[in-house]
């Protein structure tokens, strides 16, 4: 789901990849939520938030929100630049570091104490939970050459609405495939993602923090995919 890019790359290898690493920020969602009522897979409600304890002259809360939108773009910014380093050398490998970067960022969180009455780390904590789901929104952004995005779900539900509804106006075979394979990608992510927040939100009540480690093991599945898949294939032949 990783090694094919371009023209190289199907639908197949986009779904596989939607459902993993949703499941991965719906787990990471909801782990925020239940930890520290803070939003760790995206920054649209955080810009809200500032936007209100800054007009309330809450500087130093306006200010933590500010932090929770920059550490998403700079997971963004580094997951790309940790991708064009290492593709020009080993493009094959050139979404290890970012995967690896995120997946230790949420094995580390994830045998952290719960500080719920220290806000400094709570929000260091929420930080690196957004800067680990900036590389991912980065990455999988990147490999699908924009068709895919799993940490958040407004701009998916805009594209299926537009989609469902250019079903009824456009009936030619090629069309019609089209805007199903669409659809059915769009349905994959949230689909997943919503499994991860229920499945998440049970472990949570018996695991804590440690949920994280769920959200890890699927990392590391979707990491090492390809290459079962690659060696299974040359054992067969």
């Amino acid at each position: 789901m990783f090694r094919h890019k371009g023209k190289r790359r199907t639908h197949i290898h986009n779904l596989r990849l939607a459902s993993t690493l949703s499941l991965t920020a719906g787990i990471v969602n909801i782990t925020g939520v239940l930890s520290f009522g803070i939003l760790t897979t995206n920054v649209t409600g955080h810009f809200a938030y500032f936007s209100e304890e800054f007009v309330l002259n809450n500087y130093s809360v306006s200010l933590s929100f500010l932090l929770f939108i920059l550490f998403f773009l700079l997971g963004a910014f580094t997951s790309n630049v940790l991708i064009e380093l290492v593709s020009r050398k080993k493009p094959a490998a050139s979404h290890a570091l970012p995967m690896l970067i995120e997946t230790s960022i949420l094995v580390f969180i994830s045998f952290y104490h719960n500080p719920q009455d220290q806000p400094f780390q709570i929000v260091s904590i929420a930080c690196a939970l957004l800067f680990a789901m900036g590389v991912q929104n980065s990455l999988v952004t990147q490999i699908s050459a924009s068709k895919v995005r799993t940490t958040h779900l407004t701009g998916l539900f805009t594209d299926l609405g537009i989609e469902l509804s250019q079903l009824i106006f456009y009936r030619k075979p090629a069309e019609i495939q089209r805007l199903s394979g669409s659809i059915r990608l769009r349905l994959m992510i949230i689909s997943f993602f919503f499994i991860g927040c229920v499945a998440g939100g049970f472990l949570f009540g018996i695991y804590g923090l440690k949920t994280l480690l769920f959200a890890a093991a699927s990392l590391v599945v979707a990491m090492f995919y390809d290459t079962i898949r690659y060696q299974l294939f040359h054992i067969r032949a």
